[in-house]
């Protein structure tokens, strides 16, 4: 079977690697594109895939530059299809739905952002997709009818234990990893998507560093330029090697979704910051049914010092965090290998998960 995976963010990397590997183990023939963005084509080399790059330039986050763009991966991809004709397109990708529909090409498009979260990507993408595949709780508005829903995250695809087991020697690259420490993320909120979205800015930063520097080691990791002030508590580590530093850290802070989502899914206590709180249905429910988080809007600053001094003070905060975690794992599949059996046996895999959703349980 020949599939084409289309990666558009790094995120994408993580959430189709292991899929991508299990894939190649069953002999399929592994397709993959991308548009340049952050470090996504770094990760792709230094894991060795192969994969070709149809915007190599990246592209501008205006309206305009979003729209010059999608036709020039539209273009692109479609040429490359007809050129090597795959079996099925898999992505988060509105290019995938529009190839495939021109083409005859089933796609696959995943996603775990609610529909009213991301409209403009929903209106342009799920039309034409074959399938939606999206997590129980999100929401895909009025093309419900084509999901397929499942029992977990993204997140799952890579940090499930079955996938991810954190190693102190990769952590022992860069520092003791027997000292407390806390990890704190700058997201850059400029997609269109983020519009009028605000998150951690310097004064709320410099609060959160001097109450947690009597307790650990501060290591800021950030997609914005950072502040003067802030520069020496910047992590620059291999990006592969992230996760493994978050895993280990006593408490994550942030205005990232991804990134609160992974420390949630990885049992470590995170605090998100933004004024997307109370709107994404996975984050939600991470924060709310699973209790592994919290989520504060911006205009409760307050709130989000007084909930740091809190797990500061917790005791056996790991612990405790740990036993949620294990709640959460007992009711979530391991996506990774759902996603891996769905496409490879699509689309009778979509017939049996329509008529019995319950078939996933399989994969816990």
């Amino acid at each position: 079977m020949k599939i084409l995976f289309h990666l558009g963010h790094p995120a994408h990397f993580h959430l189709f690697k292991n899929v991508i590997k299990n894939l190649k183990k069953n002999k399929n023939d592994i397709l993959i594109l991308i548009k340049k963005k952050d470090i996504l084509e770094d990760l792709l080399k230094e894991s060795g895939f192969s994969h070709s790059n149809i915007l190599p330039k990246g592209r501008k986050d205006s309206k305009i530059g979003i729209a010059i763009g999608q036709l020039y991966q539209d273009l692109r991809m479609l040429r490359f299809c007809i050129k090597n004709r795959p079996d099925i397109l898999i992505g988060t990708s509105v290019a995938i739905s529009h190839v495939g529909k021109l083409l005859g090409i089933p796609s696959v498009n995943v996603n775990e952002d609610d529909a009213e979260i991301v409209p403009l990507y929903a209106k342009l993408a799920y039309p034409m997709a074959s399938v939606i595949m999206a997590p129980k709780v999100c929401s895909t508005g009025k093309w419900k009818k084509k999901t397929i829903q499942y029992s977990g995250y993204h997140e799952l695809a890579y940090l499930h234990p079955n996938h991810f087991k954190p190693s102190k020697e990769v952590i022992k690259k860069y520092f003791n990893p027997l000292e407390r420490y806390f990890v704190i993320r700058f997201a850059k909120l400029t997609a269109h998507h983020d519009e009028g979205v605000k998150g951690i800015n310097k004064d709320i930063a410099a609060r959160i560093i001097e109450i947690l520097l009597p307790y650990g080691r501060v290591f800021i990791t950030s997609e914005r330029k950072l502040e003067a002030d802030f520069e020496k508590y910047r992590i620059n580590i291999n990006p592969l090697d992230i996760h493994d530093v978050m895993a280990y850290a006593s408490m994550y802070i942030g205005d990232s979704q991804t990134m609160a989502a992974e420390s949630g899914v990885l049992g470590i206590p995170f605090i998100r910051f933004n004024d997307f709180v109370g709107r994404i249905s996975y984050l939600e429910e991470l924060e709310n049914k699973y209790k592994l988080g919290f989520g504060i809007k911006t205009n409760e600053p307050d709130k989000l010092i007084e909930t740091v001094k809190k797990l500061l003070k917790q005791k056996d905060c790991k612990e405790f965090y740990q036993e949620r975690r294990k709640k959460m794992l007992s009711e979530k599949i391991n996506y990774a290998d759902f996603l891996s059996w769905f496409i490879e046996n699509y689309p009778k895999s979509s017939k049996i998960m329509k008529e019995n959703p319950d078939y996933q349980d399989k994969f816990k």
